[in-house]
C-alpha cells in the first residue's frame, strides 16, 4: 500500500467539532445575508462614478460656455464675427467674396485602360432631345425648375 501524502494525512486528522461546525455555519449564513447587499453596494458605487463623470463633463461644458460668453462680451470679437459670418462692412470698405475657395477639386475615378472599344450604357442623343422637348413644353417658371435667370433690367444695370 502506498504511503499517504502530507495533505491527505492532514485532512484525515482534521476533526470537525461542534464549535467549528457552528462557526462554519455562521460564516455561510453571513455570506448568504451580506452577498446581495454587497452586490447592491458595488452597483451603487458604479452609478456614483458614472454620475460624477457626468458632473465633470457638465462642468467642463459650462466652462466652455462661460468662455464663449466672455468672448461675446468683447466688442472686437463681436465685430469680427459680424464681418465673418454676416459679411458686414463699414461704409466705404470694399468687400470681396470668394466662393468655394477651400474645396478640393475631385478627380474622377480612374478607369482601367482597355484595348477594346466600349459602348455607352445610355443613349445620350435621346436624353438630350428629351431634355430639349421638356424644356420647350413646360409651363413651370425658372425659379420652380431651380435655375436662376437674369432679367434684361438686371443684366443691363450690371457693369
Amino acid at each position: 500500500m502506498a504511503e499517504p501524502t502530507r495533505g491527505a494525512a492532514w485532512l484525515r486528522s482534521f476533526r470537525l467539532s461542534g464549535f467549528a461546525l457552528t462557526v462554519l455555519l455562521l460564516l455561510v449564513a453571513a455570506l448568504v445575508v451580506l452577498a446581495p447587499r454587497f452586490k447592491t453596494l458595488v452597483e451603487q458605487r458604479q452609478q456614483i462614478a458614472q454620475l460624477e463623470q457626468q458632473v465633470d463633463d457638465a462642468q467642463q461644458h459650462l466652462g466652455q460656455l462661460d468662455e464663449e460668453v466672455a468672448r461675446w462680451s468683447d466688442p472686437a470679437y463681436v465685430e469680427s464675427q459680424a464681418r465673418d459670418r454676416l459679411y458686414y462692412v463699414y461704409p466705404g470698405d470694399i468687400s470681396y467674396l470668394v466662393i468655394d475657395d477651400d474645396q478640393v477639386v475631385a478627380t474622377p475615378d480612374e478607369q482601367p485602360i482597355s484595348a477594346t472599344i466600349q459602348s455607352t450604357r445610355i443613349d445620350w442623343m435621346s436624353a438630350l432631345m428629351s431634355s430639349i422637348y421638356v424644356a420647350g413644353l413646360t409651363e413651370a417658371t425658372p425659379e420652380q425648375l431651380g435655375g436662376t435667370v437674369d432679367s434684361p433690367a438686371q443684366s443691363g444695370s450690371a457693369g
